[in-house]
């Protein structure tokens, strides 16, 4: 589905900023980028600011006008920071987002349009676009750089997508291993005088829950175990500092 989503860039000035839209949207696992008009996109500086965004920038398709990077598309959605009673309502960007994946659900080509570096896209450009969205940012200062913008907007397309980062599967301890160490914690718990004798479940049941809430891994086990018994020699080898005769 997020492969039916172009970020369109008109006439983008610099090529090191073409790049740094190229590993955006690589960031955000979206990979369609068009460029209208732009200068060299497969030079030095956008090279070496696309990063791990260089199969994005290779695979960028290049057209001579803004019409034809649009001639497939359904829906498109236009950015500006500026207002004004010819350009309509605007949308917040997360808004925006939104509309383009829920067309790109029903299997239309979207496209999001961004325009120059330094005056954005003109009211013809604008008026090209079903839709006008705009980032919110500080009104003191609320222009962004242009690979900033494909980025936030690339954010909230993955996110209104639902496309969350899989976190890495843990392997947790087997409750064998959990149990020899709940077993050798309870033993030099009660070795150093730390367990109450008359009841030392009340707080080996604490214990348990404290840890049970961790959700100890094998090599986690492993260390604790090893504390253990280093806190085990520690306290026997203190004894034997302070009764080398061993009493008598």
């Amino acid at each position: 589905m997020l492969d039916r989503i172009s970020f369109v860039l008109v006439e983008p000035q610099q090529p090191g900023n073409i790049g740094s839209c190229a590993r955006a949207l690589a960031n955000m696992g979206l990979s369609r980028l068009v460029l209208v008009s732009p200068p060299d996109h497969r030079g030095g500086d956008a090279r070496r600011m696309a990063m791990g965004g260089s199969a994005v920038l290779e695979q960028a398709r290049v057209t001579r006008s803004l019409p034809q990077a649009l001639a497939e598309a359904g829906l498109v959605i236009g950015t500006t920071r500026r207002t004004g009673k010819n350009r309509g309502p605007l949308l917040g960007i997360e808004a925006a987002a939104a509309r383009a994946v829920d067309a790109a659900r029903e299997g239309n080509e979207v496209a999001l349009v961004f325009g120059r570096e330094d005056s954005g896209l003109t009211t013809e450009e604008l008026d090209a676009c079903g839709l006008l969205a705009t980032i919110p940012a500080d009104a003191s200062y609320p222009s962004l750089n242009l690979a900033q913008a494909v980025l936030v907007a690339a954010y909230e397309v993955r996110r209104a997508a639902g496309v969350e980062q899989s976190p890495e599967p843990r392997g947790l301890a087997p409750a064998n291993e959990v149990e020899a160490f709940f077993g050798q914690l309870a033993e030099v718990l009660e070795e150093i005088g730390f367990l109450n004798p008359q009841n030392p479940e009340e707080v080996m049941h604490a214990l348990r829950r404290l840890y049970g809430r961790a959700a100890l891994e094998p090599r986690e086990v492993r260390i604790l175990r090893g504390i253990l018994s280093q806190m085990r020699w520690a306290a026997g080898r203190r004894s034997l500092e302070t009764d080398p005769a061993g009493g008598g």
